[in-house]
């Protein structure tokens, strides 16, 4: 791999896109092939990770868990379901004690159903919804299952109807749809007011920087770049020891595996994907186990020797 192959964690500011930090990125640091793991709306800040080289290969690999921290506004409807969007209605915003309203989240908490934001970019009929929305087209999105792990209520204020919240979810879950639909469950309205990412596919804020900060620190760029395998430490690992496996695993091939192939416990693993490495711990891509008449160890994705 090449030294720019990695991760590199940024710490996204307002008014600026996920497709905004991949061109800079790209053309400060000279890097042909850059990709993100799950865009952030220009307004919302936080962890935003980019995949830099053949490290795009590997996103699907990451961790998928998001988390966040936010507020939501009570009272206000709005045609992006966050406070930037137009106000479309407005409501008194009802009497609730903390309690209250943390009894009300149980609606929002494990798996739920939700129907993603107009403005989303979810596909209908091969084009993204919010370009719909721009247009003022009438459309129905359909709902989507995911998983909220945890919700924690941190602050509640009645005086301007805004409640600070925890979340640590799935990938794929619309904050903004939880404001929206705890507004109607508490018969009022509700959009996001402010939204941060604090955790996303296995990186956190410890290990993020601000776009500014690394344009200026560019010539050190390599002390910033978190190499792949390290990203993916949360899978298992197998070491090819041999040549000729190395070879079939170079050509795609399936290979036996045999006791000198395996580390710790590839047998006990609840996992069917792993690591793959040479002899001298150079990553070699991701194999699929497989458990037959015998135990193979099936090529998944293979980086280019170099």
């Amino acid at each position: 791999m090449e030294v720019n192959d990695g991760f590199l964690i940024i710490n996204k500011s307002k008014n600026c896109t996920s497709h905004d930090c991949v061109k800079r990125i790209k053309r400060i640091f000279n890097i042909k092939k850059v990709g993100h793991t799950g865009t952030l709306d220009p307004q919302v800040t936080g962890v935003l990770p980019l995949a830099l080289g053949s490290a795009t290969r590997f996103i699907q690999y990451l961790p998928q868990e998001k988390s966040y921290v936010g507020i939501i506004q009570l009272g206000i409807k709005t045609s992006t379901d966050d406070i930037h969007g137009e106000i479309m209605k407005q409501k008194d915003v009802p009497k609730l004690t903390f309690d209250d309203l943390d009894d009300s989240l149980n609606s929002f908490r494990g798996i739920i159903q939700q129907i993603p934001p107009q403005v989303s970019s979810v596909h209908i009929n091969g084009e993204r919804a919010y370009k719909k929305s721009w247009r003022k087209e009438d459309f129905t999105l359909p709902s989507k299952e995911v998983k909220v792990e945890s919700l924690i209520l941190k602050n509640w204020n009645q005086a301007n109807g805004q409640l600070r919240i925890e979340i640590n979810c799935s990938s794929g879950t619309y904050i903004r749809s939880i404001a929206r639909d705890l507004g109607i469950l508490l018969k009022s309205e509700g959009c996001l007011y402010d939204l941060r990412r604090t955790k996303a596919s296995g990186f956190s804020e410890d290990t993020s920087n601000s776009l500014d900060y690394l344009v200026k620190r560019h010539n050190e760029k390599d002390k910033f770049i978190i190499p792949i395998e390290e990203a993916l430490d949360h899978l298992p690992k197998i070491h090819l020891a041999s040549e000729l496996d190395i070879l079939y695993w170079r050509t795609g091939r399936q290979i036996e595996l045999r006791a000198t192939n395996l580390i710790k416990n590839v047998y006990q693993s609840k996992q069917n994907k792993f690591l793959v490495f040479d002899d001298k711990y150079q990553l070699l891509g991701i194999g699929i186990y497989v458990r037959k008449d015998y135990d193979l160890l099936l090529p998944k994705l293979v980086l280019n020797s170099k």
